[in-house]
């Protein structure tokens, strides 16, 4: 098979395609550098020095969840914004600046600066996910409706590569600091934290070249930024008035709440929770190496299950699977369980998520697109309200097994929203059926 004939099946045949998931390479990076792998340990064992671990444990969650409450905040109004005026690739261009200032940041993290680790950690998290909203906006313009789980899933796995790239060298820059003429692991950590901002830059330039902002069919009626904001809270409030024209976008996106944010808080806190029961950082972080890799292929097997069985089936396949995954967390105790953990979550998380999204876009109208993915962004992959929330309060006092095994609420209460989607009638509301 020719190489554009492998693009063609992956759904990445166009340039501007390719360029729109090579921006899933480039936020990764955060996703499994600092949010999953080095920073929460260089946090317990170095920034945090000096504070009660149980202490520290609960305020790195609270910071997480602080993260996520602001953006579920200001998201929806951004969205709202990037409707009205065609600024989707500026307020991306904004928030990946900042997410990149943050990482830049983290340089400066020594010995018992918890304060200015999470305050950089908040930052990075808001500016990823604000970052991701408009990323994902602009998915409904550049394919078609029959297209989204192919180039979807694709765009997940790409980013497994990316953030499993990254999180390889770093971790063998912080194992063998003197191969990079670094004096010590410190100091290998503060830069590998560095690379996350550089990363992230370098890999969003493709989008920002080659895929085109998209035209707002009902231009704004105010030009000067107060009017556009105005006029985006004008636009958001018509929206929760018309929100039940789209009753099944809006299911989806409630069990989509759900049960990610079950997947999100597992994803956060499975380092803190495997060093907590003895487990030695290198194991912590090539276990995570594992998800990454283990992902790629199985996102797009994921997107190819989809085109057999449907992708709400599939999606229910994922969630079965996360069930067993979180008993046997509870019930784990060694490094070669979390190994197991490890190779079971890349089989089913990034298909999961991808899936996700191509069916909420799919009953999404291309319009509302920012406004709709606004909301959608905040509960995907940095989101997860409750979940860390309720982590923040066990950890605080030593009950970490409870909050995992209190997971299973999430993704049961998630399967049974997910249950009550119709999703031929959502792309009919969206008046997205037979898009070609």
């Amino acid at each position: 098979m020719s190489y554009c004939a492998v693009l063609k099946r992956l759904g990445l045949d166009r340039p501007d395609l390719r360029a729109w998931a090579t921006y899933d390479w480039a936020n990764s990076a955060f996703q499994t550098t600092v949010i999953a792998g080095v920073f929460p340990i260089y946090y317990s064992r170095v920034a945090a020095v000096g504070l009660d671990p149980n202490v520290a444990l609960s305020r790195y969650y609270w910071a997480s969840t602080f993260a996520i409450v602001v953006m579920a905040l200001i998201a929806p109004v951004l969205g709202a914004l990037a409707d009205t005026k065609p600024i989707k690739k500026t307020l991306l261009g904004i928030f990946v600046a900042i997410g990149v200032a943050a990482c830049l940041g983290m340089w400066w993290i020594r010995e018992g600066d918890w304060t200015l680790a999470l305050v950089l950690f908040v930052i990075g998290n808001i500016a990823v996910a604000g970052s991701i909203v408009f990323y994902e906006s602009l998915l409904p313009f550049l394919t078609t409706s029959s297209n989204l789980d192919r180039v979807s899933t694709a765009g997940y796995a790409v980013g497994y590569i990316g953030g499993g790239v990254l999180l390889a060298i770093n971790l063998v820059m912080i194992q063998q600091p003197s191969w990079f003429g670094l004096p010590d692991a410190g100091v290998a950590t503060r830069l590998s934290l560095v690379s996350v901002g550089v990363w992230w830059l370098a890999f969003s330039i493709p989008l920002f070249r080659r895929v085109a902002e998209p035209r707002i069919d009902r231009p704004s009626r105010e030009t000067t930024f107060v009017g556009s904001l105005g006029e985006a809270f004008r636009q958001l409030g018509h929206t929760f008035k018309t929100l039940k024209r789209y009753r099944q976008a809006m299911l989806m996106l409630f069990a989509f709440f759900l049960y990610n944010d079950g997947i999100q808080t597992i994803i956060r806190v499975a380092v803190n929770y495997g060093n907590e029961i003895g487990i030695d950082s290198g194991s912590l972080i090539t276990a995570l190496l594992l998800v990454q890799f283990i992902g790629v292929p199985c996102s797009f097997l994921f997107g190819a299950l989809a085109g057999r069985i449907g992708a709400k089936q599939a999606v229910f396949l994922g969630l079965f699977v996360y069930v067993g995954i979180t008993i046997f967390a509870y019930r784990m105790t060694t490094a070669w369980e979390f190994f197991v953990l490890a190779i079971t979550v890349g089989m089913v998380q990034g298909g999961t998520q991808a899936l996700s999204r191509s069916l909420f876009a799919g009953m999404v109208p291309k319009e509302k697109s920012s406004e709709f993915f606004a909301f959608f962004g905040v509960f995907e992959r940095y989101a997860g309200i409750l979940g860390p929330a309720l982590f923040a309060v066990l950890a605080g006092s030593g009950n970490s097994r409870t909050g995992i095994l209190s997971m299973l609420v999430f993704f049961m209460a998630g399967m049974a929203v997910l249950g009550m989607v119709d999703v031929k009638r959502g792309q009919l509301e969206a008046g997205l059926k037979g898009d070609s």
